[in-house]
């Protein structure tokens, strides 16, 4: 059984709702963090560096209080790519994962077996055509090590 969402959802006339967007997590946020947890669980542990990837996600989108409360709950639990929420990210927000999820693959230094398989699985999975998610890779995979002084 899926996890629900984070946060109930507000059933606002358009009008209502744009005044709340500013005050909540939209649901292709938490969907992009939920994601990145699998990717982070992908070695069977998450380490501090995927931690700090995720909480500067956190701060990035502006999520505080009890909706980054829950999402580092979620967090703390082995999450698998199967369970990503796939129907709240546009193809923008699922190059934007691919590319932040080859990044969280290199932060504790190298890329691992595992994580190289959970990322396949997750091109697979966002339905992105190969020389597409090819070329995010590379150039994800390039920016990853010059971040981390890897090259």
């Amino acid at each position: 059984m899926a996890d629900p969402p984070v946060r109930a959802h507000r059933k606002l006339p358009a009008r209502g709702r744009a005044c709340y967007a500013a005050l909540e997590m939209q649901d292709y946020q938490e969907a992009m963090i939920k994601s990145l947890v699998a990717v982070a669980w992908a070695d069977g542990r998450v380490d501090d560096g995927e931690t700090e990837v995720i909480e500067a996600l956190l701060a990035a989108f502006e999520i505080a209080g009890e909706d980054a409360d829950a999402l580092r709950e979620y967090a703390k639990t082995a999450r698998t790519i199967d369970e990503i929420p796939l129907t709240e990210l546009s193809a923008s927000d699922r190059r934007q994962l691919l590319q932040h999820a080859v990044i969280l693959s290199f932060v504790d230094g190298e890329q691992s077996d595992s994580e190289r398989e959970i990322l396949a699985k997750l091109i697979e999975r966002l339905r992105l055509p190969a020389d597409e998610a090819g070329e995010i890779m590379r150039a994800a995979e390039v920016r990853a090590k010059r971040l981390l002084e890897l090259t």
